[in-house]
């Protein structure tokens, strides 16, 4: 069984064997996102041996380019909100191989001149090799010189200089996280260690003062063995987006859940998982730097987040709610009943896959009472999340 990509193995190992154990969400950062070897930044592979049907894992946007159709619509409908600003910016950030990128674009194109016209697209990606990738699926857009632009990170993006829409989609559950778990010693960390040519994991203190403040906030009814995941990036995230937008709104879909639910009794062993060949896995010590890592994401964490910096909760729905609201129905009419066109787009619906286990987070800033189509269908979460992010 392979531990992994030699060089990167090396590089891990030794930063251990020099400072002793790191936190796990320290070797995930490692793991995924070291500058040259990481799993997301190496370019000497091609991304679509990552990512998509080939790879270890597929997006929404692998699947069909209708949740593009819908986002496109949806952005049109915020753009009237506004007033139409120019430019109406619209900032992806981990934009993947720009599969959704280009069906955005592409619907505007065709369908919201008016709104294409003033449109610059920001892509927010600091992997050489995923950029390569986007500009091979944005080739069609990249000779109009104002239409799209690459950056490094959000610190790149003046504060409070955005007006428009800033978007994710099966972003913060890659971020690396800090796994947690209860022992007869109380609440401690996974710590990795390297030990006779393999990593191992180990209990000890919890690694901040801040981790120990935001689990202060929703353990109570924890058992002994208990082990769950806090994601301290992706509020840092959420931090920044908000103070780089000026008048707008934040999107989010990823897979995740209310604090309320992510972190309930009943879900024991965490939601931590390895993708690797479309096969899943709970062992982040095998094949690293050659398979995806992901956590189910805190979106309470994220609603509030923004309200500490000025952001209002808009909604919070399901995938399948979301583009029901925005007329998919509409879209899919006139493919035939058994095409795999329709196979796949409903693969974006199903109740009890993604069409519920994705999730959708709206936030606006300098927006009186906006009312979004992707909004009409709320189900019983919603109050759930407000509860926790008045807490």
């Amino acid at each position: 069984m392979s531990t992994g990509h030699p060089e990167l193995v090396a590089a891990i190992a030794s930063e251990v064997i020099a400072s002793g154990p790191i936190p796990f969400a320290r070797f995930m950062e490692l793991a995924l996102y070291h500058p040259q070897l990481g799993y997301y930044m190496r370019s000497s592979e091609p991304v679509a041996e990552r990512i998509g049907w080939k790879g270890d894992f597929y997006t929404s946007s692998d699947v069909h380019p209708i949740l593009g159709h819908a986002l496109a619509k949806q952005a049109e409908q915020m753009d009237r909100l506004l007033g139409q600003p120019t430019p109406f910016t619209l900032v992806e950030m981990g934009p993947g191989k720009g599969l959704l990128a280009g069906h955005i674009l592409s619907t505007c194109q065709r369908d919201y001149p008016a709104l294409f016209h003033r449109l610059h697209y920001i892509l927010i990606d600091r992997s050489p090799a995923m950029r390569e990738a986007q500009r091979i699926h944005l080739a069609p857009w990249l000779q109009r010189p104002d239409l799209i632009t690459w950056v490094d990170d959000l610190a790149s993006i003046p504060p409070h200089s955005l007006t428009g829409l800033c978007l994710s989609n099966e972003l913060i559950d890659s971020f690396p996280v800090h796994r947690i778990q209860l022992t007869a010693h109380g609440l401690e960390e996974l710590w990795v260690d390297y030990r006779d040519g393999r990593f191992v994991e180990c209990h000890k203190p919890l690694s901040s003062d801040r981790l120990a403040a935001h689990l202060r906030h929703i353990g109570s009814d924890w058992t002994e063995g208990y082990r769950t995941e806090v994601n301290l990036q992706a509020v840092d995230w959420m931090t920044q987006m908000a103070q780089r937008l000026a008048r707008g709104f934040v999107l989010t879909i990823d897979y995740g859940h209310t604090a309320q639910d992510l972190y309930s009794i009943d879900r024991k062993r965490g939601t931590f998982l390895c993708y690797r060949h479309h096969a899943v896995h709970e062992n982040p010590f095998l094949h690293v730097g050659e398979q995806d890592m992901t956590a189910h994401v805190d979106f309470s964490s994220l609603a509030t987040a923004g309200e500490e910096q000025g952001l209002q909760t808009t909604g919070f729905t399901n995938q399948m709610s979301f583009l029901m609201g925005l007329g998919i129905e509409q879209m899919l009419t006139g493919l035939s009943q058994d095409s795999p066109e329709l196979t796949a787009a409903i693969q974006l619906l199903k109740p009890n896959g993604m069409g519920t286990t994705f999730k959708v987070l709206v936030q606006h800033k300098a927006v009186p009472n906006p009312k979004l189509d992707g909004l009409q269908y709320q189900p019983f979460f919603r109050s759930a999340l407000t509860t926790q992010s008045a807490a």
